[in-house]
């Protein structure tokens, strides 16, 4: 099959891998022709490009800047101009191919119309890959309003939702919860057409024995300084409303005293200044003699997972507020490291509940820092290393890039 994979992401690092970049790998290693449309923003020459990496071809898009880093009017009218500057590309460098099957992802909502082009063009079928549900998360943020002058913004991504769910033939989703909202919450889209098609990964082939496992530990906790002899729990990722800092802030000044582990925060994101000024006036500094919490700006992702195989547990953050169910992928990155999971999120996600149900790790709603206190206390006397091994085991059965490919191709036959 002729296969058209739809993204804002930049598809550069093909070699560190990504939950769609190691998702078009395997599609390409079944045999099947890929192309990937993905944003180049920062492209200072042709409006598009066309190159072939590892067996597959990538048309690079100029367009404006639609990912972090942007206010929100920029990335806003990025985003509404998506659908055009994709569709031109598409008509002048693969004008000559037809496409079996179109794949794309949320965010952004705003692929309809290269979708329906494609669709109609070529006769191909459609598959969505549903990770972000927008507009309703930026309601709960209170980023968005349904009434008032915010209500025309929401009403107009709302009806740009409905008509990329209109035109998927069926919808994958990221976990059980997120199949329950979009069924309930759009009753003019076949239910049986969504399912689960989780964020999925590639696992890393590691050929070390225990020693050398050993060796890396305590070289990687040398390289950035953090102290050799105590439990690491690190978060790592996004820093921005979605994860609730001002919880997390919470949560970190309620046990900054501790002397039994050592929170380690790794990211980047609009409020990562917020919780740098919280670590500045708390007076904690990165000395191992009285270090608590430590942060970290994001560094490559090749590090990053030597950085998480070197920590003993992973926490994940989502704002109380949320009323869809997030389920951040960075929970994967743990999973292949072997550590067990501190979910600190709302009540809608099950993210925590599957992490519990599996035996690997605990969950509490995001509102009392002392019930997050109580989850770290009860996660240090428990035995990590089985429950990071549950996790892994629970990656290698549901989260990995070929059960992604099975999800989606079994329509495809």
């Amino acid at each position: 099959m002729n296969v058209l994979f739809l993204t804002i992401g930049d598809f550069n690092d093909l070699k560190a891998g990504s939950v769609h970049i190691d998702v078009v790998k395997k599609i390409a290693e079944h045999g099947h022709k890929v192309y990937v449309a993905c944003a180049n923003p920062a492209s200072c020459g042709d409006d598009v490009t066309i190159e072939q990496a590892e067996g597959i071809s990538i048309l690079r898009i100029k367009t404006r800047p639609v990912k972090k880093n942007t206010n929100l009017i920029e990335k806003g009218l990025a985003t509404v101009l998506l659908e055009k500057t994709y569709i031109n590309a598409i008509k002048k460098v693969l004008c000559d191919v037809r496409f079996d099957l179109v794949l794309y992802h949320t965010p952004p909502v705003t692929f309809e119309k290269v979708v329906r082009f494609v669709k109609r063009r070529d006769g191909a079928s459609s598959y969505l890959l549903l990770k972000d549900i927008f507009p309703q998360n930026a309601v709960d943020l209170g980023m968005m309003s349904k009434k008032g002058i915010k209500g025309i913004v929401y009403r107009y991504f709302r009806k740009k939702e409905r008509n990329l769910y209109a035109v998927s033939d069926y919808i994958g989703c990221m976990s059980p919860a997120n199949v329950s909202f979009i069924v309930n919450n759009n009753p003019d889209y076949p239910p049986e057409k969504v399912e689960v098609a989780p964020n999925s990964v590639e696992l890393k082939k590691l050929d070390y024995d225990e020693a050398q496992t050993r060796a890396e530990r305590f070289y990687i906790r040398k390289k950035y300084g953090l102290p050799t002899d105590l439990p690491i729990i690190i978060y790592g990722g996004n820093l921005g409303k979605p994860q609730g800092i001002d919880y997390l802030i919470k949560c970190l000044d309620a046990n900054k005293l501790r002397k039994d582990c050592l929170f380690l925060i790794v990211g980047n994101g609009s409020e990562f200044f917020k919780l740098q000024s919280w670590i500045n006036e708390a007076g904690l500094y990165a000395k191992n003699d009285t270090l608590s919490v430590k942060l970290m700006k994001s560094i490559p992702k090749e590090d990053y997972d030597a950085l998480v195989r070197s920590c003993d547990v992973g926490m994940i953050f989502l704002d109380h507020n949320f009323t869809i169910p997030n389920y951040p992928s960075r929970l994967l990155s743990y999973l292949q490291s072997k550590i067990p999971v501190i979910c600190a999120t709302d009540t809608n996600t099950d993210i925590g509940s599957i992490a519990e149900d599996n035996g690997y790790g605990y969950w509490c709603e995001s509102v009392n820092p002392a019930d997050f206190t109580m989850m770290v206390d009860k996660m240090l006397q428990s035995d990590m290393h089985a429950m990071g091994q549950l996790g892994y085991d629970f990656l290698c059965k549901n989260y990995l890039a070929e059960n992604t490919y099975n999800a989606i191709f079994k329509h495809f036959k």
